[in-house]
Order: C-alpha cells, then structure tokens, then sequence
C-alpha cells in the first residue's frame, strides 16, 4: 500500500496542477562589459555564438577614446563554459598586425588611432571549429579561427579581396561584416556571413547595400555573393544584416535600412548567396534603424527568435510618422513558429535604453541574448516559456 501511494502521490499532483509538468517561464541578465571601465570609454556592436561542445562566445568592439564609429577600438571575447552563468574575464582576440590609422580612410580621424570593426563569429558544426571575421577601419576584412572552442585564434588572413566582386555592382569605399554572428548551412556546410558595403566619400557609412560572402571549404577561400538589398526604390540605404537558415534549407536576410514604412527588410535565397528575392517589408518587424539579432532554434523547425528595439514615432494623433527613426528603446523578442510568416509572442526584454542585440541558443534551449543597454553589454538567458508569456506580436 506505501508503495502505491509513493506512485500515485506524483501523478495526484500532475493532474491536480498540470503546470507542474512544464517548464516555467525564466529570464536573468549578467552585465558582461561596461564603458567607463578598464580603460574602455564604451563596448558596443555585441555577437554571441554557442560552440559544438557548448561553449557560450561573446564579442564586441572596445571603443578606448569616445563612442564614435572611427576611432581607437580593439575586438574582445569572453567565455562561458557553464551555460552563461559565469564568465572568463574579457581579452583582446584582434588585430595585432601591423596597424593601419584611420585617418587614411577617414577624414578628420586621428592618425594614432585604428579601428577594428564588426566582428562576426560562426560555428562550424561539421569541423568544430569557431571561424571568426572582422575588419579593419572599414577598409579591409580578415579572417582567423579557433579549434579549441575561443581559447586561442589562428594569425589573421587578409580577405579583402572577396569583396572585389562587389565593385562592378557597388564602387564601395566602405566594407563591413555583419555584425552579430553568420550561419552554416545544414547540407551543404557552407559559411555565409552577411555583409554592407557603402560607396559614401570620407568614409560615410552611406548610400549603402547589403549582400553576403560565403566559404564552401570551411574557411579557407571566400566569395562574394549577390546583392542580396540593393539601395532603390523604397529601399533606402539597406545595411546591417542578420541571417538564419529557414527549416526547409533556404536562408533568410533580414535587413537594416532608413525606408519610409520603419519596417525590416526580408529576402530569401536558395542558397544564402544567389537567386535573392525581390525584398519585401515584414509589418511585423518594426525598424528604429537598428541592428538586430535573429536565429532558428535547433530541434523545432520553423521557429525562429528575432532581437531587436521594439519602437517607432508616432504624431500628435497617434499616426505613425514615415521614415522618423524610432528610439533606441525597448529591446524585445519575437517568436516564429512557421519560418517569420507570422510573429505570434512579442516579449519586452529591455524597457529602457537599449539598442543592438544577437542571439544564440545553448545545447539544453536556453536562448542568450547578448544586448546593449545604457553604458553596459548584457546577456540575457531565458526559454522559450518567457517568450511565449509575452503578448502577441502587432
């Protein structure tokens, strides 16, 4: 009889509070980087990555004098070994090439200063390995990688010359990856990293358009794609690019831009470098020209989480004010279940202050986000339960 009662107690308990059996919505935040410290006036432009083995990456640029774009910044990483609980103190993992000044490529920059931009990280599944991009002032791109999970990173490569294809489409005087984090795709094992190029003078970030490089021999060649969001029409200046892998093997972009509806700009590709489609704005997906994080999470097909400002302006009646810049507030999650044709859960992760954010999912689900808010980069770890709690998305 005790030992029926042992058995039957539990399932008394599941049926009385069914809640019990799933899992419960959860959501903490660890502050990682913050400006004004260690020598560093700001850490901005944040990119999380999860390793084979687990291992949670985030990496950012170290802005040393100011905040500004053009300056002395370096690349720093830190590591996670227990699922973003704790992490490894901050270090400097790029460029320690001969340094190159700024002020070749922008006007009015200091000659003393050398600015290491937009890393971008990818985690090669069939290899193991951890490539990593970034660039140098805005000029030139390179390429290194790690085989021991971000302990340690291969010399850097020079790969500026992927970026030449570009020129009889786009004359850019202005590269730059990502930010944030590219893909592999599943079948093929190509790297794809999006990427914008700007044909400004000065080193304006601006006219712009946005297209992808890829590698199909786990790093060692690059290539350039198609331009995936050209700058005309109602496409105002695309930019800042994420991308994830749909569940049927396509690969969506979701773009940056200054367009008049305030709305991300969405194509697809078959194979994350040709053959894009006509972009289209997704409603959904508000735009306070911003960047955004994006991922699929692995074991559900077509569910994808999208980071970014959840904000736009509004006039005195309450009318949405075109191509008005919203402001960098309110970070927030949405959730996809069908590969981003509807947006079902919104979720605010940040009300105040906040802009850029990547996302990457650890081996038990545990979404990180990594995000700046204020002074400070901060990474988030919640479920999928945390989102779903939030409202439906507009």
């Amino acid at each position: 009889m005790l030992l029926r009662s042992r058995f039957l107690l539990p399932l008394l308990l599941l049926l009385v509070f069914p809640s019990f059996s799933q899992a419960e919505p959860s959501l903490e935040k660890i502050d990682l980087f913050e400006g004004g410290k260690d020598g560093f006036a700001l850490f901005r432009i944040p990119g999380v990555v999860v390793t084979t083995k687990g291992t949670a990456l985030v990496y950012c640029e170290a802005r040393k004098n100011s905040g500004a774009d053009w300056g002395e910044i370096e690349v720093h990483l830190r590591r996670s070994t227990d699922g973003g609980k704790t992490w490894e103190a901050a270090r400097q993992i790029a460029h320690f090439g001969e340094r190159l000044s700024v002020a070749e490529f922008k006007k009015g920059a200091k000659a003393e200063e050398q600015t290491v931009n937009n890393p971008v990280a990818i985690v090669d599944a069939k290899t193991g390995a951890v490539h990593f991009l970034y660039c140098l002032n805005y000029a030139r791109c390179f390429y290194q990688r790690s085989d021991d999970d971000g302990v340690t990173f291969s010399k850097p490569v020079e790969i500026t010359a992927a970026f030449e294809a570009f020129k009889s489409v786009c004359p850019w005087t202005v590269l730059a990856t990502g930010p944030g984090h590219g893909i592999q795709l599943k079948k093929t094992g190509r790297l794809m990293v999006p990427v914008w190029l700007a044909y400004g003078t000065g080193g304006a970030h601006a006219p712009s358009m946005a297209a992808t490089i890829y590698s199909d021999d786990h790093g060692k060649t690059w290539k350039a794609g198609d331009i995936a969001v050209p700058n005309e029409g109602e496409f105002k200046n695309p930019n800042e690019t994420a991308a994830v892998e749909l569940s049927d093997g396509r690969v969506m972009l979701n773009t940056r831009s200054v367009s008049s509806p305030n709305r991300r700009l969405v194509t697809i590709s078959p194979d994350g470098a040709t053959g894009w489609s006509v972009p289209r704005f997704e409603d959904a997906l508000w735009d306070p020209v911003c960047m955004a994080g994006l991922t699929d999470i692995p074991g559900k097909p077509g569910t994808l989480l999208f980071s970014n400002p959840h904000s736009l302006k509004f006039d005195k009646d309450g009318k949405e004010i075109p191509a008005s810049r919203g402001s960098r507030v309110n970070v927030s999650i949405k959730l996809s279940e069908n590969d981003g044709a509807d947006w079902i859960a919104n979720r605010t992760l940040e009300e105040g202050s906040s802009a850029y954010s990547d996302l990457a999912v650890l081996p038990d689900g545990t979404v990180l986000c990594f995000y700046e808010r204020d002074k400070r980069l901060t990474v988030a770890r919640f479920n999928l339960d945390w989102v779903r709690a939030g409202a439906k998305a507009p």
